[in-house]
C-alpha cells in the first residue's frame, strides 16, 4: 500500500518495493495534489504487480529524440538525415525538454494540429513517422508504458500537389518513351530522361553511375552510390538513401542496347560517371538542366509537365497499372519499406482495386451462366 507525505506545499508518494530481499521504496514528489500522488502511486503499484519496473527519472523527449537518431539511423544519407534533423527541431520548438513521461495523447494531438496548421500532409506525415517510431522504441526501453502517438490523426492546411498531378498515365508515358527515343542522339540528356523513366532510380542515382555498374550480358544494372548535384550533398559520391536502396535491377534490352553502343563512343572521364558533364558546377548534368529538357519535351506532346521525380513516380505507376508485385515494384525503386510504397501510390492502388471489383464480379457472373 502507497503512503502519501506533504512536503511543503506539494505531496509525494512512497510505494514499497523489494529488490532481492532488499527494501527498495519507490518516491516521487512535486505533485499538486494529494489525489495526484494518489493516482500516479496507483499506477506504479498496477506496473509492479505485472512485473514492469517504473522508469522514475525524466527522459526530456528531445535529447531522447536526438539519441535514437544518432544510435538506430547511422545508415542513412545526408538528405536522410535532414530530414530527421527537421523533426528534431520540430519537437524541440513545441515540447522543448517536456520528459516523455509526461506527454499525453492529447498533447501530441495538440502538436501535430500546431504543426500542421501550415504544412502540407507530406510533411506532416513524415515527421508522425519519426516520431511515432522513436516512441515505440521508448515504450520497448520501458521508459513510458504507453504509446501517446497512438491513433494519432494527422491534420495539415496546405495543399500538397495532387497525386495525379505527379505522373504520367500510360498513354502519356508511351508518347513520352517513344519521342524520347527519337531524339536520342541530340544529347546526353535525352539519355538520362530515358534511364529515368525505364529504370525508376531517383535522380542522385541517376548521376552517381558510372560505366562498371552496367552489365550487358545480364541486362541489369547496380545501384549502391549517388553523386553530390545539390549544395547541401556531400561533395563526389555519396551512399544511397538507405540500404534497401542498394540494389541490382534488371532493365529492358532497348535500353542497355543504347547504352552499350552510347559507351562504345562516349570519351571516359576520371570518376568513369555515365552523365559527366565538364562545364558542370557539380560535374554532372544538373537537376535543373534535366527538369528543363524533360518539360521542353512534355509540351511539346502536349502533355502536362512533371519532373524528373515524376519520372520516377511515372515507373512505378506504369508497372503497378500493369499488375506488377507491388512488393517487387517496392524493392525495385528501393524504399526502405512496403508501407512507402503503399502510400505513395495510393492513387494507382484504388484504380487497380476498382478494376479488380469489376473483375471478381464478371468472373462468378461467368461461372454461373
Amino acid at each position: 500500500m502507497a503512503s502519501i507525505q506533504k512536503r511543503g506545499k506539494t505531496y509525494q508518494f512512497t510505494v514499497s518495493h523489494t529488490v532481492n530481499g532488499k527494501s527498495k521504496p519507490i518516491r516521487k514528489g512535486g505533485f499538486r495534489t494529494k489525489k495526484e500522488a494518489q493516482l500516479a502511486a496507483a499506477e506504479i503499484e498496477s506496473q509492479l504487480s505485472k512485473g514492469v519496473l517504473p522508469h522514475l527519472t525524466p527522459v526530456p523527449i528531445d535529447e531522447y529524440f536526438d539519441k535514437w537518431v544518432k544510435l538506430y539511423k547511422t545508415n542513412i544519407s545526408v538528405t536522410t538525415r535532414k530530414h530527421y534533423e527537421y523533426t528534431s527541431r520540430a519537437i524541440r520548438t513545441y515540447f522543448e525538454s517536456k520528459p516523455l513521461q509526461e506527454i499525453t495523447r492529447h498533447d501530441y494531438q495538440m502538436f501535430i494540429n500546431e504543426f500542421g496548421s501550415n504544412k502540407a500532409k507530406e510533411t506532416v506525415e513524415k515527421v508522425n513517422t519519426h516520431i511515432r517510431a522513436c516512441v515505440k522504441d521508448a515504450v520497448d526501453e520501458q521508459i513510458i508504458h504507453r504509446d501517446f502517438t497512438r491513433n494519432a490523426v494527422i491534420t495539415w492546411t496546405t495543399p500538397s500537389k495532387k497525386s495525379d498531378e505527379k505522373h504520367l498515365n500510360y498513354k502519356e508515358s508511351e508518347m513520352l518513351l517513344k519521342e524520347i527515343c527519337k531524339r536520342l542522339d541530340q544529347g546526353l540528356g535525352y539519355s538520362l530522361l530515358l534511364l529515368g523513366l525505364t529504370s525508376g532510380m531517383r535522380f542522385g542515382e541517376l548521376v552517381g553511375l558510372t560505366r562498371s555498374d552496367f552489365d550487358f550480358d545480364n541486362n541489369t544494372i547496380r545501384i549502391n552510390k549517388t553523386w553530390g548535384y545539390l549544395k547541401r550533398h556531400p561533395e563526389g559520391f555519396g551512399p544511397t538513401k538507405n540500404e534497401q536502396s542498394n540494389r541490382l535491377i534488371k532493365m529492358d534490352g532497348k535500353t542497355m542496347g543504347h547504352f552499350k553502343n552510347f559507351f562504345k563512343n562516349m570519351p571516359t572521364n576520371i570518376h568513369q560517371l555515365v552523365f559527366y558533364s565538364p562545364s558542370s558546377k557539380y560535374k554532372v548534368i544538373s537537376n535543373t538542366n534535366a527538369n528543363k529538357l524533360l518539360r521542353k519535351v512534355l509540351t511539346e506532346l502536349k502533355i502536362d509537365p512533371i519532373s524528373m521525380h515524376g519520372l520516377r513516380h511515372t515507373h512505378a505507376s506504369v508497372l503497378l497499372y500493369k499488375k506488377v508485385s507491388i512488393y517487387y515494384v517496392s524493392e525495385r525503386l528501393g524504399h526502405g519499406d512496403i508501407d512507402t510504397t503503399l502510400r505513395e501510390y495510393t492513387h494507382v492502388i484504388k484504380e487497380l482495386r476498382e478494376k479488380d471489383e469489376l473483375g471478381t464480379i464478371n468472373t462468378f457472373e461467368r461461372m454461373i451462366v
